[in-house]
């Protein structure tokens, strides 16, 4: 019987000799160890997320980052609606504790203009606004504004800062989501709110406003 010396090195070229002298070549392959998902302690993270973007803890249950080029758009796309969830719920409790009316009523009040002249001209703006940063983005693959890709005046981009942004972008719409079903159950701003559940904890809270709502519906 011929008998061959085995190797455990990942990747390596092994030589085994056999009884009647002759070397054989044999290539020993392995795969590298599963990547841990940083979100789910135990579980795996996926193969197309190997941890070189911003944020990337491994989750993507759903498996919409597959396609290399659709993973760029949508880390952009989460990255900007992040942006614009810290802006609005920055301004939501920054005009509430100025007791400047509830956010979600602010759609019906009247401003220095129209609203209909009001929002053609939101909506050219931020029209071409949007249709550059989606140039600049296919030609550079970074965030920007208007011809500046990467839009970085402070000098603050850095890896550390894009995951830190990041973190900051989820919590944010996380935040916003929740002032949305708060707004819709007691029809409170999110300061409003919880000082009515300082006030009576074990009454105004999550499962005494669900309780409540049929109270709440149509006002």
């Amino acid at each position: 019987m011929a008998s061959a010396l085995t190797a455990s090195f990942v990747g390596s070229r092994v030589n085994a000799r056999t009884a009647s002298g002759r070397v054989a070549r044999r290539t020993v392959v392995t795969q590298a160890a599963d990547r841990a998902a940083g979100w789910l302690p135990g579980a795996p993270a996926p193969k197309h997320l190997n941890g070189k973007l911003a944020g990337d803890f491994g989750f993507d249950p759903l498996g919409l980052g597959v396609d290399p080029e659709r993973l760029k758009w949508y880390a952009e796309a989460e990255k900007t609606n992040g942006r614009w969830a810290m802006a609005a719920v920055a301004g939501i409790l920054f005009t509430e504790l100025l007791g400047k009316g509830k956010w979600f009523e602010a759609g019906a009040q009247e401003y220095w203009m129209p609203n209909a002249p009001l929002l053609a001209i939101e909506f050219v703006i931020m029209g071409f606004l949007e249709l550059k940063r989606l140039q600049g983005f296919n030609e550079t693959g970074t965030s920007g504004f208007l011809n500046a890709f990467p839009f970085d005046p402070a000098g603050m981009n850095s890896p550390d800062m894009a995951t830190k942004e990041v973190k900051n972008g989820r919590l944010a719409m996380t935040a916003f989501v929740g002032f949305a079903v708060q707004a819709l159950l007691t029809r409170q701003g999110p300061i409003e709110a919880l000082q009515s559940h300082l006030s009576s904890p074990f009454e105004n809270n999550f499962v005494g406003s669900i309780l409540n709502l049929p109270n709440v519906i149509g006002q």
